[in-house]
């Protein structure tokens, strides 16, 4: 039996102009922009909005869009897409690929935007069919942790009104067509540390002159893959990734110190910080192994929040999901080692909501390596891949979602 949320929704929905937003998504595929630069996307955003009635700001949080429309007594829901690209060079060959060089929306940022102006203007137009507040907020610098707390910290609130829930969504690899939702948490905590180790340079022909950083930091490097294989329980899911690591300048010459730059990822906070402190024992460790001259520099660096849904809200959009869009198409894969910075919008206490829409090509899934929903999604270009390609079929329902989670909680007429 279909509620009235999902008649509402798939009322509200039926008439969406596909081709004016899989325009807007080319458009926006074509012009990426970094963190905190998103100018012409939230210009785009804010100027859709307008169009459709909503009060419309900008530049909050620096590149932030919010738009509020007032429909009466009932609750107030804020539905949130991400805006920022990332540093990477497409690779896709697709018609509407990245014309900023070293630039890329290889995370879906653009079909976020998509889908949360499609979502405004079906809901704006067709407001006689629910009562309360919609909050449509545009958020820069999801990639850098930076732009959900510089909203916040701009007066978000404050100034548009807290909300009652919060929904947001994220374009995935998997075959198009699936709902993933978790009632608890679904994304991890994402921390990156900085090591900086100090040698004594000199010249490469005489190192029993130098303190060499780059052993030192070779040596480090190795050790630090123990951290998750010798001091981490076998039952809880961690993960450190090494992602950078820079020394030197020519072949001749011992450099006075090396960089290390790497990234942690826990689904709890115990475990967070036994990781921190087994990073900081290492790296000290081998720098007195070495006989460096000063300590090392550890710092911590972004650091995002576990994304853990309010249970109810969850499974109120995954009820509602699955009347739209059928049995099957809504599960729960338990969570992942991806992170976000969507809670802090939450301030703590807001019940939200989030969960994933499987984007793959049909032709790409069913030509993938493997028998398994692992072995396939080992071989499907993911999120910040430069071969990263949302299929254009998930523009409509992308927007359904969004429309859909939020009948679940605005008042339905």
């Amino acid at each position: 039996m279909t509620t009235t949320a999902a008649r509402a929704a798939l009322d509200l929905t039926a008439g969406l102009p596909v081709a004016d937003l899989e325009d807007l998504y080319r458009d926006l595929h074509r012009h990426p922009e970094l963190s905190l630069h998103e100018h012409r996307t939230a210009g785009k955003l804010a100027g859709r909005l307008r169009g459709a009635g909503f009060e419309t700001a900008e530049g909050v949080g620096g590149t932030g869009v919010v738009g509020r429309l007032r429909n009466g007594d009932g609750p107030t829901v804020l539905l949130r897409a991400d805006m920022d690209a990332l540093p990477v060079q497409e690779a896709t060959g697709l018609p509407y690929a990245s014309t900023a060089a070293g630039v890329m929306h290889a995370c879906g940022h653009d079909l976020h935007v998509t889908w949360l102006t499609g979502a405004a203007e079906a809901l704006a137009a067709g407001r006689d069919a629910w009562n309360g507040t919609l909050l449509v907020v545009g958020q820069p610098a999801e990639e850098t942790g930076q732009g959900a707390a510089r909203m916040v910290a701009d007066g978000l609130y404050e100034r548009f009104g807290r909300p009652d829930t919060l929904l947001g969504q994220h374009a995935a690899p998997g075959p198009a067509g699936l709902y993933p939702h978790v009632p608890g948490l679904i994304m991890s905590a994402s921390t990156d540390v900085d090591i900086v180790v100090h040698g004594r340079g000199g010249h490469g022909s005489r190192p029993e002159a130098t303190v060499d950083p780059v052993v030192t930091a070779a040596h480090l490097v190795t050790r630090l893959q123990t951290v998750v294989s010798r001091e981490i329980a076998a039952g809880e899911s961690a993960v450190l990734t090494v992602g950078r690591i820079e020394a030197g300048s020519r072949h001749n010459i011992i450099p006075a110190e090396a960089r290390i730059a790497l990234n942690l990822r826990t689904q709890s906070e115990p475990v967070r910080q036994r990781m921190l402190a087994a990073v900081r024992r290492i790296a000290l460790g081998e720098c007195l192994a070495s006989g460096c001259p000063r300590e090392p520099e550890v710092t911590v660096g972004s650091t995002f929040p576990m994304t853990v849904n309010d249970a109810g809200a969850d499974a109120a959009v995954a009820a509602v999901h699955g009347e739209v869009f059928g049995a099957g198409t809504v599960f729960d894969p338990g969570p992942a080692m991806g992170s976000e910075d969507f809670p802090q919008l939450a301030l703590g206490a807001i019940p939200y909501a989030y969960w994933f829409v499987t984007t793959t090509p049909a032709e790409v899934w069913e030509q993938a390596p493997g028998e398994t929903l692992p072995e396939k999604l080992a071989a499907v270009p993911s999120n910040h891949s430069p071969h990263f390609t949302p299929d254009l079929s998930t523009v409509a329902p992308g927007v359904r979602t969004l429309v859909s989670g939020a009948l679940a909680f605005l008042s339905v007429a």
